[in-house]
This record gives C-alpha cells, sequence and structure tokens, in this order.
C-alpha cells in the first residue's frame, strides 16, 4: 500500500493498494484535471528520482520562504516564520527530504503548521510527523482534508491565535475557509500578512486580487471581495506575500483596500471604455 500523490495538484492520499481514479481535489472547478490525464506519484517516488531539491531563502528577517526545484505541482511555496517561542510553517509544498529537515532544523526547526486552503495541503502528515507538531486548519474546509492525520486541529470562528505575533484570520472567498496569517513584528513591526492566494498578488505588484476559481478564471462576488477586505482593513500590516514569491512591499493594507474597491468596480461594469 502507499500514499500516492496527485501529479497536478501535489496533494497526498491514504494509504491505497492502487492509485485512486480521481482527484478529489483537481476533479472541482476550483482545481483542474491535467489535459492529459490523471497522473499520480508517491513521495519515496519524488526522493528516488534526485530531480528535486527545495531552496530554501530568507526573504527577510525572520522569514524564509521554501520553494520546490524543479516547479512539481501547482508549484506553491511555503514560508518559516520565525518567532520567540514558536515558528510557524505557512501552507505547505509536496516535496520534503531529510536535506530539508536538516536546513529547517538548523533555523530553529517547526513548532505548527498553518495552512490557508485545501490547494496547499500537499504531503502536510508528512511533514507533521517529520517535526512533530500540529496542523491547524478552518473547520470550515473539513471536508477536504483528504488524508486524516489525529495532528490535525481544527479550528473554529474568525481567528485563532498561534502565538502571541502570530495569529490566523479565517476570510473565506477562495474556499470557505480560506485563511491568512498575520504576523504583527515582521517588516521590522510594521506587520506582515501571509494570504497564500486567498488574496493573490497580481503582475502590478502595487495591486491584489480575489478569485473563487484561479485556473479556471471564476470571480467572487462583489459582497465577499468587500467582506474580506474590510476583515483585514483594521490589521496592521505594510508587507504581504502571497504563495508565489509575490510581494507588495509596502503599504499593503492599503493596496488591499484599493484593489476591492477596484475589483468591484470592475464587477459593476464601472471600469468600462466604451
Amino acid at each position: 500500500m502507499k500514499h500516492y500523490v496527485c501529479s497536478t495538484c501535489g496533494v497526498q492520499y491514504p494509504l491505497y493498494d492502487e492509485p485512486p481514479v480521481n482527484c478529489v481535489i483537481c476533479n472541482e472547478e476550483r482545481q483542474y484535471v491535467n489535459p492529459m490525464g490523471q497522473s499520480w506519484t508517491t513521495l519515496d517516488s519524488l526522493q528516488q528520482s534526485k530531480t528535486y531539491k527545495n531552496e530554501i531563502v530568507k526573504e527577510e528577517e525572520n522569514l524564509y520562504s521554501i520553494t520546490t526545484k524543479p516547479k512539481f505541482a501547482i508549484g506553491q511555496n511555503a514560508y518559516l516564520v520565525q518567532t520567540d517561542k514558536c515558528n510557524v510553517l505557512w501552507d505547505c509544498i509536496t516535496y520534503i527530504d531529510e536535506e530539508t529537515v536538516a536546513k529547517i532544523n538548523e533555523l530553529g526547526g517547526i513548532h505548527a503548521i498553518a495552512l490557508s486552503h485545501p490547494h496547499y495541503y500537499s504531503t502536510q502528515v508528512e511533514w507533521a510527523e517529520r517535526f512533530d507538531v500540529p496542523i491547524y486548519i478552518h473547520e470550515d474546509d473539513k471536508e477536504w482534508v483528504i488524508r486524516p492525520s489525529n495532528r490535525i486541529v481544527f479550528w473554529s470562528g474568525e481567528s485563532m491565535e498561534i502565538s502571541e505575533s502570530v495569529t490566523l484570520y479565517r476570510l473565506g472567498g477562495h474556499f470557505s475557509g480560506g485563511s491568512v496569517l498575520h504576523w504583527k513584528n515582521g517588516d521590522e513591526g510594521r506587520g506582515v500578512l501571509l494570504t497564500g492566494d486567498i488574496i493573490q498578488v497580481v503582475a502590478d505588484s502595487r495591486w491584489v486580487s480575489f478569485m473563487y476559481s484561479y485556473p479556471n478564471l471564476i470571480p467572487l462576488p462583489a459582497w465577499k471581495v468587500k467582506e474580506m477586505a474590510e476583515k483585514v482593513k483594521e490589521l496592521k500590516f505594510n508587507r504581504l506575500y502571497n504563495a508565489f514569491h509575490g510581494i507588495v512591499k509596502e503599504k499593503a493594507n492599503e493596496a488591499v483596500q484599493k484593489s476591492a474597491k477596484r475589483y468591484i468596480e470592475a464587477l459593476e461594469g464601472k471600469l468600462l471604455h466604451k
């Protein structure tokens, strides 16, 4: 029996004798099935291939990105947030090996894992077991947990404090339990918001956007975007990181607010030029 991994989304499944017929995550409108067909691998196969390695980069003081090279599956990166009492892994990637574990332990290890939404659950249980830590997922996304584990803690409500400087906030949108991480001590005390793609940094990095489905370009309704922007309005953050090395370097909360306003105006037809 093997823990099969979907090659398109990178999410790991429970033990099966044979690969599943379909991927539950990909066979849904917020993701997609590869036009070449459903395919599977395993973490062991990825490790034995000697093709992949994880690149750990210092983004700013006490914040590191972790990215698999070459790209695997969706290609998102995770973040390690270092605090005095609790190092948090924000979001997850599929590939993990002994070199990755050793490098992270040199940085103080991991004390908790927190997830933005199901597309990044990947091999979260492997990571949690390797570092002997809990996984925090909002209960609204419980149905999308593919590989169950007693390490998963389903939190509820609109926010959950992981440590004195790190708090999770549920925004919804892309997924019902879609969450962001607020690190109040980041950016030299000016505050950082880590968003996965619950809030997405766009090509013009002075702006962000919001979607129900990114690969299939399905927008969110105006009322939801307004609600999401209002939920973060009172948070103090000058910088914002998404899951693909997109960064709003300064005045990030202002960027979220003006971007939500522009998004709503577009839905209402106010940006049209005849």
